[in-house]
């Protein structure tokens, strides 16, 4: 297997099934407040602590003492030298690093997570066991919320509450408690560590500096496997199914970890379990990794590709009945309700890809001979029926069905589409009125519900008309991205964005003749087009931004303005082949210029997955969340669903 690049710019994720996971780097620095050993959700998959950040580990033997770690101070400052000695780092089946020491010994630590269980196991051992070789270990703990920083306080409490079986730690009465359990010595040792440096938070702008505790340090005399289990409160028992000792904890859950990673038939389907997460009883699917929850807008574009792609259709069942309770007047939420929290109605086309969906699944089911329950079937029925009449009668933010069997949607500054950014409380791409990628799922949605209601044959007829006669720009040969700009008649924007595509790929039917859709795939191309996706405005435009960097106001002025979204490679790559005929040779040169580069961006910043944007200025350096569920799922969708040839 081949070794990945040893940089801060490469990263790991190992999920646990809940919404927490352990997160890094290949060299070990850690570069974000969300890299973490033991990062749990307390109210899966949300309620997410970091509760043991890292660790310093060095190794002495008869040549001395060699740090095994490093860590980044100010002002940029990488101390002590592990980096140097690291000499490899594979991420399958799991993350394992190997360093060679001064007199050419080797050790290598392998790091996993076990599914369903908020732990992370550690295994150091040394290349040749004979050599004697002393490890010690010094964890670094917080217990802060995930989006915070943690820094120096009288209230934290570095004395262990208990070491009846192994060492466990409370740092403050209100989170969770931290076990370590490992086959070494703890010694307490109680010490603050100060000022680490994230670089990736100073790059967007945010605080980047924190300090952590460190309660003691764990020292093995190297034979077998040196092994540390660190698991946050009510987990410890689920561990003990493998053993009651560290020792015997380990190779058990490594052999059912490794036997549960084996049975995905390929590196994206492992990769496409990373999102789906339990939800109280049921399942749901994270829109991102490090800082994502759930959401609707993502999980209904996404459960495409991560759940009917890879056959998990039980997955998507659960999931999509689960959200058919929360509709409220035809809308669903953009995010799941949590106890005690209001859910919020924010976005026109959540629900409509909710139907496009509900729609896909049961085409499959059916189509695999495993069709859904008459119940199930009835429920995402009735969901779909109820989505429509809200819009069409009227609900939230001005969403209504119009004369002209087109949807009108939203109010100033409250920005209901998936360019969604906000600046000084103003919308950056507002798009009230009737975007077009609002007006391809609202038409898709209208056609699915009248194949068992006709009474919206009529609503789709007249707006599939208005759609051919309103949306195409002669003069630039395309689509305009809005019509009635701000619900003012008759008014269109001919600003050139990737919404379009939708027309014509990404969803299951066209929506304009092959001549017209032609003309706005080569354009798409030829303006919009990276080799990580489509950007978000044309390069001429003088509002285009070609990088997402600086502030946090920065990156969301550039986050819709020329920022490259992976996710729109999916339609795009549908359109583009729907359009030149699904031949053997089409589809072939599909994959090579259009998949092939996405697959090689697997190894480069999320391992295995694909990031949230990129820049729209080359070399399209990889941006946002580098562990992206939508930008992940469309690869998916593509390469199992739209790159399987007809014949000519």
């Amino acid at each position: 297997m081949n070794s990945v690049s040893l940089t801060d710019a490469v990263e790991w994720l190992e999920p646990d099934g809940l919404g927490g996971y352990a997160s890094g780097t290949a060299c070990g620095v850690r570069t974000r407040r969300y890299h973490a050993l033991l990062l749990t959700a307390t109210s899966p998959p949300t309620g997410r602590l970091v509760l043991v950040n890292g660790f310093e580990a060095s190794v002495e033997t008869d040549r001395g003492r060699f740090a095994l770690s490093s860590q980044r101070y100010p002002p940029d400052i990488v101390y002590p030298d592990g980096q140097t000695r690291l000499q490899s780092f594979v991420n399958e089946p799991w993350p394992t690093w190997k360093w060679r020491l001064d007199n050419g010994e080797e050790i290598c630590l392998e790091l996993f997570v076990p599914q369903g269980i908020s732990a992370c196991v550690l295994c150091w051992r040394l290349a040749k066991p004979q050599v004697s070789a002393r490890l010690t270990v010094r964890p670094f703990l917080s217990g802060r919320d995930y989006h915070g920083l943690h820094r120096e306080n009288g209230a934290f409490r570095f004395d262990p509450v208990s070491q009846a079986a192994g060492v466990t730690w409370q740092p403050y009465e209100s989170i969770p408690s931290i076990s370590a359990l490992s086959n070494g010595r703890y010694r307490h040792e109680p010490e603050w560590f100060h000022n680490f440096l994230y670089v990736q938070e100073r790059e967007r702008g945010l605080d980047y500096i924190e300090d952590l505790a460190a309660p003691g340090s764990f020292t093995w005399m190297l034979g077998g496997d040196a092994v540390l289990i660190f698991a946050a409160e009510g987990h410890i028992e689920e561990l003990k199914r493998f053993g009651e000792t560290a020792e015997k904890i380990a190779p058990g859950a490594r052999d059912t970890e490794r036997r549960r990673r084996a049975s995905f038939s390929s590196r994206l389907e492992r990769s496409a379990d990373a999102y789906i997460v339990r939800r109280k009883t049921g399942k749901t699917l994270i829109a991102g990794y490090p800082w994502f929850t759930d959401w609707g807008r993502d999980t209904f574009i996404s459960i495409r590709g991560l759940c009917l792609a890879t056959g998990r259709l039980d997955e998507a069942r659960d999931i999509l009945t689960a959200w058919a309770d929360t509709i409220s007047e035809g809308m669903l939420p953009n995010r799941f309700p949590d106890q005690g929290e209001q859910p919020e109605f924010n976005s026109v086309d959540a629900s409509l890809w909710y139907i496009i969906a509900v729609h896909e699944y049961l085409v499959l089911t059916d189509r695999a001979r495993r069709p859904a329950a008459p119940e199930v079937r009835r429920v995402l029925r009735q969901a779909v029926q109820d989505i429509l009449s809200g819009y069409f009668c009227g609900t939230r933010y001005g969403i209504r069905g119009d004369d002209d069997g087109l949807l009108a949607a939203g109010v100033a500054d409250t920005p209901l589409t998936w360019m969604d950014a906000k600046v000084d409380g103003r919308a950056v791409t507002g798009r009230v009125g009737k975007p077009v990628e609002v007006e391809a799922l609202w038409l898709t949605a209208l056609r699915i519900g009248a194949a068992f209601d006709s009474r919206w044959n009529g609503v789709f007829n007249r707006g599939q008309a208005a759609f051919q006669a309103r949306f195409w720009n002669q003069a630039r040969g395309c689509l305009y991205d809005v019509v009635d700009v701000d619900h003012r008649k008759g008014t269109a924007d001919d600003t050139i964005r990737p919404n379009q595509i939708l027309a014509i790929g990404g969803l299951p039917w066209m929506l304009l003749d092959s001549k017209l859709a032609r003309q706005v795939v080569d354009l798409v191309e030829s303006r919009l087009w990276t080799p990580l996706g489509l950007r978000t405005l044309e390069p001429a435009s003088p509002d285009y931004c070609g990088q997402y960097v600086g502030s946090v106001r920065e990156r969301d002025l550039a986050y819709h303005q020329g920022t490259v979204w992976p996710w729109l490679a999916g339609p795009f790559i549908e359109a583009w082949i729907r359009v030149r005929g699904s031949s053997p040779a089409v589809c072939e040169e599909a994959r090579s210029r259009f998949i092939e580069p996405l697959v090689e961006h697997l190894d480069l910043a999320g391992l295995g997955h694909v990031s949230e944007i990129a820049d729209g200025d080359a070399p399209h350096s990889p941006r946002g969340c580098p562990f992206q569920a939508w930008s992940l799922a469309e690869v998916i969708r593509v390469m199992e669903f739209v790159l399987k040839p007809t014949a000519d």
